[in-house]
């Protein structure tokens, strides 16, 4: 416990992590440019280097995430999330092509990692309707010819993600399809310490969010209208989306997963949340923290419950270190005492980058002969999570981000634990 940061008093937080002067303004971040050109091609490499080992001659990608981890490429990220309209193609050994909307090349223009640009041919039926065979069939000779261009008589075609009609119609054309989720999965896993920088800079800016959560925790808020000063924080200090709404209060913080409502708080309540915030840079800061309304002291129940939260966090936290295997994480985890076990949180740990990602590590409790295998490596950095609640009371939610180093872990966030 001696490693987590102590409490501090509501004004400090407001002055810590607003801003050093105090002023309510945006954050403007001070990382170099070189830092994020360094960054975008290591990413791209590190997505070359896992396509070579995997043996494909390309790489599809449809998720945004993906997308933007290849190129630092943005367009309408939640948008495209769900609407398959926007993708790129990494030839093994050849060009990196992006293909976007007409009319929005400019947007990435410049981008060191693309080596051309082309407008994207979208079959979805939405937009095609009675017409989408056409325009599938056109897709798909067009990535076709690509890859007999540039595969060498390879015809193995990774893919992030893609709809059935998709799937067919390259198979139909020769190319043979690889699930290409774990092949970037993997890849995304080690940061470099560029993108280190880049993430600390959204956590930066998360915790400013989290600050004007904690300066309007006062009796007769919303839990919306607090959930809305991390979009605010967000948004004007440049990051892009949150992934869910999970901040609730009092009774609705059990059972958890109860996103935020029109509820109006009342002085006393526990206040929690996790924040899953999209940020600067397409990074993610996935904190959580819990605090009383109205900066008033924990009730004996409220503050037993954060005390056990603390513990989980303190003891699982110490464990991790390179070379770790998932089993033996699991075999040396806090073990959760019996009358919490109902109110646990799904998992211990899981990955994040620009958005939560591999590994996820299941509780001692959940853990099964199914549970996935690997080991902690230098780069990979994780959230370490915790939910404590028992039958009748308040649930509290702590979550820290965290790098695993060469001989241990570091905690990327800093906001304050509360005092116990």
């Amino acid at each position: 416990m001696k490693d987590l940061p102590g409490p501090v008093f509501k004004d400090d937080r407001k002055l810590t992590y607003l801003n050093a002067e105090g002023a309510d303004k945006p954050l403007k971040s001070p990382v170099p440019a070189a830092v994020l050109d360094r960054a975008r091609a290591y990413r791209l490499g590190r997505l070359r280097a896992a396509m070579a080992q995997a043996d494909v001659a390309a790489l599809l990608l449809y998720d945004p995430v993906n997308i933007r981890y290849a190129f630092d490429a943005s367009n309408m990220g939640v948008w495209t999330a769900h609407n398959p309209t926007r993708y790129a193609l990494i030839l093994n050994g050849g060009p990196a092509i992006l293909f976007d909307y007409r009319g929005t090349e400019h947007l990435s223009e410049g981008l060191p990692g693309i080596d051309e640009i082309r407008p994207s041919t979208t079959w979805m039926y939405m937009i095609r309707a009675e017409r989408m065979d056409e325009f599938l069939a056109e897709w798909a000779d067009e990535i076709a010819a690509l890859v007999r261009a540039h595969g060498g008589g390879n015809r193995r075609i990774a893919i992030d993600r893609i709809d059935p009609p998709g799937e067919r119609a390259l198979s139909a054309r020769g190319l043979s399809y690889v699930e290409g989720t774990a092949l970037t999965e993997r890849a995304r896993a080690i940061k470099s310490a560029d993108e280190i920088a880049l993430m600390r800079w959204t956590i930066r800016v998360c915790e400013a969010g989290m600050a004007r959560i904690y300066e309007h925790s006062v009796p007769g808020v919303t839990e919306a209208e607090l959930w809305a000063h991390l979009h605010f924080e967000n948004a004007r200090s440049g990051g892009e989306w949150l992934e869910t709404k999970l901040l609730s209060s009092g009774p609705r913080t059990n059972p958890w997963y109860q996103e935020c409502s029109h509820r109006v708080v009342q002085g006393g309540e526990m206040i929690s949340f996790d924040t899953d915030m999209i940020g600067p840079y397409g990074y993610c800061a996935d904190l959580s923290r819990s605090w009383v309304c109205g900066y008033q002291p924990m009730n004996p129940v409220q503050r037993r419950l954060y005390a056990v939260a603390l513990d989980q966090i303190g003891h699982n936290l110490g464990l991790l270190r390179p070379g770790l295997t998932f089993a033996e994480f699991n075999a040396a985890s806090w073990r959760i005492p019996e009358r919490h076990r109902p109110f646990r949180y799904s998992l211990a740990l899981h990955g994040v980058g620009m958005a939560d990602e591999w590994p996820v590590v299941p509780l001692h409790c959940d853990w099964s002969d199914r549970a996935p295998e690997g080991v902690l490596e230098p780069g990979m950095t994780l959230c370490v999570e915790s939910l404590i609640g028992e039958a009748g009371s308040e649930c509290i939610k702590l979550e820290t981000q965290v790098l695993i180093t060469g001989t241990g872990a570091e905690r990327l966030d800093s906001f304050p634990w509360e005092e116990v």
